[in-house]
Order: C-alpha cells, then structure tokens, then sequence
C-alpha cells in the first residue's frame, strides 16, 4: 500500500498517538499543530458522530482551499481523520455523553475542555451511592474520514460543492462496553481510563496498559474497521 497522508483533527497529543499506534504504518500523519492556524471547530451537535463529521468536513474544507491560495508547505493531503468520543453511564442517564471532556465545566460558566482530574472527581461524586452492579458504562467512539477534495471545478451551485465534502465523508463507529469502579486505579491512558474496567477484565484502562488497550478500546474498534476503507485507497 502506497503511504497515505492524514490529518489527525486534535491537537490532543495522547489521542493522536493512540491512533497512530492503532493503525501503523503506511501512513503520513499530521495533527493540527503542524497546522497552527487551522479554524477551532465548535464541537455544539448533540452526537458523536455529529461532531465527528462537522469537525472533518470543515477542516477537510478549509485544506482545500489553502491548497488552492496558498503553497502549504506540506504535502497534499488525502483525508481528514476526526472522532469524537466520550463515556456513556447508564446510571447517570448516558452522561458525560458528548460532554466527556468538558463534564465539569458544565457546572460553571467556564468554556472548553477541563482537567481529567476535575471531570473524574465530578463523575464520582454522581455515583457515589451507585452499587457497583449498576455501574454498567461503556465507551463510545465515532471516526469522520472526509477526502481533501481537488481544486474546486465550475458548478451550478457552491452549496452543491461544499455538500460533497459531507456526502463523501465514511463513519465508523466503536464500542467497549464495561463498568465504574469507585476510585481511580493504574498510571496509564487518560481521561476516565482510570475509573473504567472493560469487560473480562479486573483491571481499569489505566492498569492494563496501550498494548492491551488499543486492542480491545472503543477507538481501537472504530479505527479497524476504517482501516479496510483506507487501504483500498492506498
């Protein structure tokens, strides 16, 4: 397979790793902080997958037409990869849901994403009087993979342009399913890695470690099935 050159759309370093490491080599990967001034796409849809695909698509848009007006030092990219992901808790009603990363600043007036350590202390509070048997929760993960369309030909309608980006953009979706321990546990991961026991196991995210973690996580799950999709590209 001839390398393929992604735009992983995070400039979340353990997140961009993790993907990396997942699907290996083959590849040409860039993050957005080899893209300094790439747009902040407002992650506001009330889904995974919506996000994922608006975070791609504007991204996958605003690359196509820097190549057009400008020579980007970098090689032409193919696609634009984004996921969005999160803990669903079935005691709390699917909560953190879509707020996964900023679940405490939902308590204040602040904005964006917030300390791992914040949204954890939040998270265990919710469930403090929760018997462990009804702390079933899972991970959820959906993967945007939008094309960089080649320079824009002549068409009736810009709108009808702008649309292929969407309509041309592949959703791949991934779930571990597992439960909430009561205090975090292991030095590894982030996010809630540590407060979460997949199932069959006895160990959280954090204990088990990236090689037994990227095999059997909601993003590792996502990521296989893009896979088959990107080779038949390469």
């Amino acid at each position: 397979m001839s390398e393929v050159s992604l735009l992983i759309a995070t400039r979340n370093a353990h997140k961009a790793g993790e993907i990396r490491a997942i699907l290996g080599g083959g590849f040409q990967w860039f993050t957005l902080h080899d893209f300094p001034d790439a747009p902040n796409v407002i992650e506001d849809a009330p889904t995974f997958a919506g996000n994922a695909t608006k975070k791609a698509v504007e991204l996958a848009k605003w690359i196509s037409s820097k190549h057009r007006t400008s020579n980007i030092e970098h090689p032409t990219l193919k696609f634009v990869l984004a996921d969005d992901s999160g803990l669903e808790v079935d005691a709390l009603n699917g909560a953190p849901g879509v707020h996964s990363a900023r679940f405490a600043a939902l308590d204040s007036a602040k904005s964006g994403n917030t300390p791992d350590a914040d949204n954890n202390a939040k998270l265990l509070r919710l469930l403090k009087d929760v018997p462990l048997e009804k702390r079933a929760a899972r991970f959820h993960c959906v993967i945007a993979l939008t094309p960089v369309l080649p320079e824009k030909v002549e068409v009736a309608s810009a709108v009808c342009y702008a649309d292929e980006f969407e309509m041309q953009t592949e959703l791949f979706d991934g779930v571990c399913e597992g439960r909430m321990i009561f205090e975090p546990r292991g030095k590894d991961g982030f996010g809630y890695d540590p407060l979460f026991v997949p199932t069959g196991f006895e160990q959280t995210f954090a204990e088990l470690g990236d090689e037994v973690k990227n095999k059997l996580s909601h993003r590792a799950r996502a990521l296989q099935k893009l896979q088959s999709s990107l080779r038949r590209v390469g």
